[in-house]
């Protein structure tokens, strides 16, 4: 596999001795215009990577804000080719840009076509929740053709062949879900975390590949929570929430990278 401007990110962010901040939103929220003066606020505010999501209107991972969220990007007409326009954007900032989409929309679009446009775009790969690896022949050789990476998830079920099987698939990162759940902000982050990154360590010893938490991270503290024991902290209901509070766009930019600076610094303190 090439270099992406993924492994890049996460590589600086490993040398200065921290996690990478990894923000996540909804292509086309609250419409493609406003989604990419979103996602500049976040990188402002200190996100290293951002995860584009395509909207979907049969989420099964995601909570009710981001599901709020990409239900308004639907709403506005968000296709699959404006979500490689905020790619394109992304990457104009300077950030790594990956998508996160449902599989069904990868198929119809067509998996070749999908992971060409995507690497024209400037994306960097794509993170598919409901894929498995032995279901993903045809992804990983579209994937490998266009010079993408592709994550895959894991979770606190996951047995341990099963991490195995799952990590040896990826590049990029492996992203792990904290929880069994939905996405959106909670309390704590869940105390099931910290054990999944050090079972998937153990079967990616070799590869070192990097190993990324999402699910249930709102607060700078959870942050340097997380950042003490993984290499990147994945959050995007906070920043959804964000905008959907707020009356107005500018004063959702200003908490959206009040949010940011938050979280950035949560991950440079390592908890």
């Amino acid at each position: 596999m090439t270099t992406t401007t993924l492994s890049t990110a996460l590589a600086a962010a490993r040398e200065e001795d921290r996690a990478a901040l990894i923000g996540s939103l909804p292509a086309g929220f609250p419409d493609v215009a406003s989604s990419i003066r979103v996602i500049e606020a976040m990188v402002e505010g200190g996100c290293d990577v951002i995860e584009v999501g395509l909207p979907y209107s049969d989420p099964m991972m995601d909570g009710p804000t981001i599901q709020r969220a990409a239900d308004r990007a639907l709403a506005a007409g968000t296709t699959t080719d404006d979500v490689f326009r905020v790619v394109e954007a992304t990457a104009a900032t300077g950030a790594a840009a990956v998508v996160m989409s449902y599989w069904n929309p990868i198929e119809r679009y067509g998996v070749g076509r999908f992971a060409e446009g995507l690497a024209k775009a400037g994306g960097a790969g794509v993170i598919t929740p409901d894929l498995i690896p032995e279901e993903a022949d045809e992804w990983i050789a579209a994937s490998d053709a266009a010079g993408l990476d592709r994550i895959f998830l894991v979770a606190p079920s996951s047995t341990d062949r099963r991490l195995a099987l799952t990590t040896a698939t990826c590049t990029g990162f492996v992203y792990a879900a904290s929880l069994m759940g939905v996405t959106g902000t909670r309390v704590q982050v869940a105390d099931t975390a910290e054990t999944l990154v050090r079972r998937t360590r153990e079967v990616t010893r070799a590869s070192a590949l990097p190993v990324c938490v999402g699910l249930g991270i709102s607060t700078g503290a959870q942050a340097a929570e997380v950042a003490g024991y993984a290499d990147g902290v994945i959050v995007g209901a906070g920043f959804c929430q964000r905008v959907l509070d707020a009356p107005d766009l500018e004063t959702g930019l200003i908490a959206v990278r009040s949010f940011a600076e938050e979280l950035a610094a949560g991950v440079r303190s390592r908890g």
